[in-house]
C-alpha cells in the first residue's frame, strides 16, 4: 500500500547561469518522469493485485457459511439471524483494525506484526501462535466439510471411512499446492469461481426469503434462557468469528497489494456489506426453511455437516431443488478447498515471519530450494490438520478455533489502540473512524469495542467449551515454552526483536544475499537513488516462483528534524510533507525494480537525526544501515565524513560519524561518482563498509 508521487530532486546547474540551471531542471524532470513510468510498470508486474486479495478475503467468508451455519444454528436455534448480525458488526470493527494496522506497518503477519510494534516480541509470538492454530484447524474443517457436500454426487463419499480418506487426500493436495506456490493466474481462476459462488448464495437468499420467510415461524420457538440456553447462545456468538481468519491472511499481503486510500475504505465497507447480506440473509432463510421444533432444528442435526444442502432441499419445484442441490454441492467443494488453500497460504507467510524474527526455530521455516516456500512448516501443518480431521467432529474443531481467533483479535485491537499513543505521527493510509481524544492521543472507539468483545468471547469460550479450554491453553503453553527455550538457548532477549537473514532459511542458494534487511535514511539529495540502488543490490535475490515469499526489505525513512522551539507533534508545512512523500515514493519505485526486494517507507520525527537513525535500526531489527555522504573523497572512494562542500555541508558528516560510532549493526557509507555503475556502487559499498560490534 503506497501513496504515489513524483520525485522532488533537482539537478544543479552545470553552468551557464539561470538559463542553464532551468534547462538542467527540465532535463532532470523529464528523466525522473520517464524513470517513474518505467518503475510503475515494473511494480504493476511484480505487485500482487486484486485477484489474490479477493480470493483470500472472500474464500473464508463464503466458505464459513458452508460449515459453520449448522453448528451455530444447532446452538442459537431461532436466534441464529441475530448471532450472524452481531458477527457482521464485529467483523466490520475487526476489518477496520486490520486495515489500519496493515497500512501502518506493511509487514507480513497480521496481528503478530501489530503486537510487535505496539508491545514486544513475546506478545507478538502469542498472537502469531494462536493464529497458527486457527489456520491448521481451518484446513481440517474445510477439508472434512467438502466431503460432506460431495456425498450429494455419491452418498458413500460422506460416510466415515470414505470421508476421512477423501479429506486426507484434500489436505495432501493443499500441502502440495502450497509447496509449489500460489500464483496470480490460479488465484484469478479461483476468484472467478468464488464470485459465482457468492452470486449463488445471494440467489438462495432472495429465493428463500420469497419461499420461506415468515416472522411467526422465526420468533415463535424463541424462549430466552431455555431455547436457546444462555451457554449455547454464548458459544454460538464466539463461533461466529470463524470467518475472520481471512483478515489475517489478507493482512499478510501488506506491502504487496497496491491499493489507494479510497480503495482501503471501499474494501472495508464492501466486505462488511457482503457479510451482513449473506450471513444474516442465509440465517433468516435457514431457520424458516428448517424451523425449530421442540428446541431442535435439522440444521444442527441431520444437516449439521452440510447445512446449505438442507436449505436447498426445501426449495420447490423439484427440478429447481435438484439443480440447486448439485450446483451448491459443487461450488461448496471448490470454495471450501479454496479456503483451505488460503489458510495454508496465510500459515506459510506467518510462519516465515515468525522464523525470520527468531520466534520459532529457523529449521521450521526452511525454504524450498526451488519454490521459495516454507515447505517444512507446510508439511507439518498438513500432518497436524490430518490428525485433527480424524475426529470428524465439527463442534470440537470449531470450538478450539474460536479460542485462537478471539485471543488473536483481542491482541490486534489492543495493539492498534496502543500504536495510536506509541506512533501518533506515523502516516496511516487508513484510520479507523469514530476516534476520541483520550490522554493526549486519538483513541479509536471501534477498536476499543472490538477488544472488549473479543476478550469477552475468549473468556466465554473457555467457560462453555471444555475442549477449547484444555486444547487451546495446552497449545499456547507448548508454544510459549518452545519460544522461551529457543530464545534462551540462543541467549536472546524474550521481548526484543531479533531477525535472521532470509537466506538462513534456504537449504540451497540461488544467489548469495548479503543482507536480509537494511535501513536507508533519505535526505532528498541527488545521491538518494544511488543509495537505494546500493541497498537493493546488497539485499536482492532471485525468487523462482511468482508468489514466492522470500523477499528482502529496505526500510526507507525520511527524518523530520524538529527544532527545540516546536513540540515533536507540531504541524509541519504541507510542502515539507509532500516533498518527503515524493522522495519516499521515488525510493520505493527504484528499490523494487530489483528482484526479491520490498521497500517499506516511513517518516520519523526527532530532535537529532543521528540518534533517530540508530534508534530506528534497533527497533526494526535491520542487519545494516546504508548511509550516503556528500561527495567522493580520498577515503577509498567512500564518503567525506566532514561533509565539506557537499549539498548538506557540515550536517550529514556529523550524522554519519554519530551513526558509525553508535550503531549496533553494520554501517555502510558510500558516495559514488556520477560515472559509476550500480554494480560498482555495491562493490564500493563493501569496501567502505564499517562493521560495528
Amino acid at each position: 500500500m503506497s501513496d504515489g508521487g513524483t520525485d522532488g530532486a533537482q539537478a544543479g546547474a552545470p553552468g551557464g547561469g539561470e538559463q542553464g540551471a532551468e534547462q538542467a531542471r527540465v532535463r532532470e524532470h523529464e528523466r525522473v518522469t520517464a524513470d517513474l513510468a518505467a518503475s510503475a510498470r515494473v511494480i504493476a508486474r511484480r505487485s500482487i493485485g486484486s485477484p489474490i486479495l479477493f480470493t483470500i478475503v472472500y474464500s473464508s467468508l463464503a466458505s464459513a457459511i458452508y460449515f459453520s451455519l449448522g453448528v451455530i444454528a444447532g446452538h442459537a436455534l431461532g436466534l441464529t439471524p441475530l448471532v450472524f448480525l452481531v458477527a457482521a458488526v464485529v467483523f466490520a470493527v475487526t476489518a477496520m483494525t486490520y486495515v489500519e494496522g496493515a497500512s501502518l506497518h506493511q509487514d507480513r503477519g497480521g496481528s503478530t506484526v501489530f503486537a510487535r510494534y505496539a508491545f514486544n516480541e513475546l506478545v507478538s509470538f502469542v498472537a502469531g501462535w494462536a493464529i497458527l492454530l486457527d489456520y491448521v484447524i481451518l484446513i481440517a474443517v474445510t477439508a472434512y466439510s467438502s466431503t460432506q457436500y460431495l456425498r450429494v454426487f455419491w452418498h458413500r463419499l460422506g460416510e466415515s471411512d470414505e470421508a476421512l480418506g477423501l479429506a486426507l487426500a484434500f489436505i495432501a493436495l493443499v500441502v502440495l499446492s502450497n509447496i509449489r506456490g500460489f500464483g496470480t493466474r490460479r488465484a484469478r481462476r479461483v476468484g472467478i469461481l468464488l464470485a459465482g459462488d457468492i452470486a449463488v448464495q445471494a440467489f438462495i437468499v432472495v429465493l428463500g426469503l420469497i419461499l420461506f420467510f415468515n416472522p411467526h415461524t422465526l420468533t415463535a420457538p424463541i424462549h430466552l434462557g431455555s431455547a436457546p440456553k444462555a451457554s449455547d447462545l454464548v458459544f454460538a456468538l464466539t463461533v461466529a468469528v470463524i470467518a475472520f481468519t481471512s483478515l489475517e491472511s489478507a493482512s499478510g499481503l501488506s506491502g504487496e497489494v497496491r491499493i489507494s486510500r479510497a480503495g482501503l475504505k471501499r474494501l472495508v465497507w464492501s466486505t462488511t456489506g457482503t457479510v451482513v447480506f449473506l450471513y444474516v440473509g442465509i440465517a433468516l432463510v435457514a431457520v424458516t426453511a428448517l424451523p425449530v421444533h421442540g428446541g431442535h432444528t435439522a440444521l444442527g442435526g441431520r444437516y449439521v455437516d452440510a447445512p446449505m444442502i438442507g436449505i436447498v432441499s426445501r426449495v420447490h419445484p423439484h427440478w429447481l431443488e435438484v439443480g440447486l442441490r448439485y450446483l451448491v454441492a459443487g461450488l461448496a467443494t471448490v470454495t471450501l478447498l479454496a479456503a483451505a488453500n488460503s489458510a495454508m497460504l496465510g500459515l506459510s507467510r506467518l510462519a516465515y515471519s515468525l522464523s525470520t524474527n527468531r520466534q520459532i526455530p529457523s529449521g521450521l521455516g526452511r525454504l524450498h530450494p526451488e519454490r521459495s516456500t516454507p515447505y517444512v512448516l507446510i508439511i507439518l501443518a498438513g500432518l497436524i490438520a490430518a490428525g485433527l480431521v480424524a475426529s470428524e467432529d465439527l463442534n470440537f474443531l470449531i470450538g478450539i478455533y474460536a479460542f485462537g481467533a478471539t485471543l488473536a483479535f483481542t491482541i490486534a485491537h489492543l495493539s492498534i489502540c496502543r500504536l495510536r499513543y506509541k506512533e501518533p505521527d506515523r502516516d496511516r493510509p487508513y484510520r479507523i473512524p469514530l476516534s476520541v481524544t483520550f490522554r493526549g492521543a486519538s483513541l479509536p472507539l471501534p477498536a476499543v469495542l472490538g477488544a472488549i468483545a473479543s476478550a469477552a468471547g475468549l473468556v466465554a469460550v473457555m467457560i462453555v467449551h471444555e475442549p477449547a479450554r484444555y486444547v487451546g491453553l495446552g497449545w499456547m503453553a507448548f508454544g510459549v515454552a518452545l519460544y522461551v527455550i529457543y530464545r534462551r538457548a540462543d541467549e536472546t532477549s524474550l521481548t526484543k526483536r531479533v531477525t535472521v537473514s532470509p537466506e538462513v532459511l534456504r537449504s540451497e542458494y540461488h544467489r548469495e544475499r548479503d543482507y536480509g534487511s537494511v535501513l536507508v535514511p533519505l535526505f532528498g539529495t541527488p545521491l538518494d537513488d544511488d543509495i537505494v540502488q546500493t541497498a537493493a543490490l546488497l539485499v536482492s535475490g532471485e525468487p523462482t516462483d511468482e508468489a514466492a515469499i522470500d523477499t528482502a526489505t529496505i526500510e526507507a525513512i525520511w527524518i523530520f528534524v524538529m527544532p527545540m522551539s516546536l513540540p515533536l507533534d507540531a504541524s509541519l508545512p504541507e510542502a515539507q510533507i509532500k516533498h518527503a512523500r515524493q522522495v519516499l515514493a521515488r525510493a520505493k519505485a527504484v528499490g523494487e525494480e530489483y528482484t526479491g526486494v520490498q521497500v517499506a517507507t516511513a517518516t520519523v520525527r526527532t530532535r537529532r537525526a543521528g540518534y533517530a537513525i540508530v534508534d530506528e535500526a534497533k527497533r526494526r531489527g535491520v542487519e545494516a544501515i546504508v548511509l550516503g555522504a556528500e561527495e567522493p573523497s580520498t577515503i577509498r572512494g567512500g564518503a567525506r565524513l566532514g561533509g565539506r562542500g557537499g549539498p548538506l555541508e557540515g550536517y550529514v558528516g556529523d550524522i554519519t560519524k554519530y551513526v558509525v560510532r553508535k550503531a549496533t549493526c553494520r554501517v555502510i557509507v558510500t558516495a559514488p561518482a556520477a560515472k559509476d555503475s550500480p554494480v560498482e556502487v555495491a562493490r564500493r559499498a563493501h569496501r567502505t563498509s564499517t562493521p560495528i560490534h
